[in-house]
């Protein structure tokens, strides 16, 4: 379910892309909502050994690399900064419920309705959306009249064709994109997950704000950006500060349906399933 606010029809061409690609780059590298879910799950401050104790088939140590970038982007925060200090999940990590919640429906929509752990779901879709320029060329396709040929997406989307070709061969295998025929040079449209897409742009491009509004903030006033205080903490430091105050006002009456539930480990997956999304296997990243 979505956060309050969101209209009840959504357009992929409507939604700022470079917005939601940096959204994205936050939530889609590999086991970040996975390790979020996990703390949510916990309801309440983890060790990295204990996050990662839930993540079995990924290693301490990439855990502990993980949750500091989620700190750096500010998911999660700790109470204090020493060695071993536990983390738990911030307000605006919080706030990323429904923005899972609508990524899994998708998947389970339009992408796969294998059974599997909800984390390894979110994780597999967000896998096939979070690459630099994936949501530009998808945009492009979604606003053209008919299908496109290679050159007119590059072109439309503001890329070179070596990048162009290598994100719509990556799109082509994660289902979202199709050719419209076997031959070279045959045009491109969108598949129907493709086109549903538009749920889960609006979603995460809503989860955004705070990041753009911080932005702009910043470009307006660098000089009280980096200066100003709340509560006598500089922002951007320690607990959840004013950083995540205005993702906390947005998401109080948000659905947190994915979060809310009681804590229980995730269902271990199977071999051929991890298999497949294990650090340094499957797909070459871009």
């Amino acid at each position: 379910m979505l956060a309050a606010g969101l209209p009840p029809t959504f357009s992929i061409t409507s939604i700022d892309a470079q917005r939601v690609e940096e959204a994205l780059a936050r939530i889609g590298p590999k086991w970040t909502a996975w390790t979020a879910m996990t703390l949510a799950q916990a309801n309440g401050p983890m060790r990295v050994r204990e996050v990662a104790a839930q993540l079995p088939f990924v290693s301490e140590q990439f855990v502990g690399k993980r949750l500091a970038t989620m700190h750096t982007d500010g998911l999660v925060v700790r109470d204090h900064d020493r060695r071993g200090a536990p983390y738990r999940l911030s307000a605006l990590g919080t706030s990323l419920a429904p923005v899972l919640r609508t990524v899994s429906d998708w998947s389970r929509t339009h992408v796969t309705q294998e059974p599997m752990a909800e984390a390894e779901r979110v994780e597999d879709a967000l896998r096939r959306l979070h690459l630099r320029h994936s949501t530009g060329v998808i945009q492009v396709l979604d606003s053209a009249e008919g299908p496109m040929r290679f050159v007119h997406i590059a072109e439309a989307a503001g890329l070179d064709n070596g990048l162009a070709r290598q994100r719509l061969l990556r799109l082509q295998a994660d289902g979202l994109v199709a050719r419209t025929g076997s031959r070279h040079g045959d045009p491109y449209a969108l598949t129907d997950a493709g086109q549903a897409l538009g749920a889960v742009y609006a979603s995460v491009e809503h989860w955004s704000q705070p990041f753009a509004l911080r932005s702009e903030a910043a470009a307006s006033r660098p000089v009280e950006a980096a200066t100003r205080t709340h509560a006598g903490i500089p922002l951007g430091a320690g607990a959840d500060g004013a950083r995540t105050a205005a993702a906390l006002r947005r998401s109080a009456a948000a659905s947190n349906v994915m979060f809310s539930h009681a804590p229980q480990p995730q269902p271990r997956v199977p071999a051929a399933v991890t298999a497949q999304s294990a650090p340094g296997r499957g797909r070459c990243r871009a």
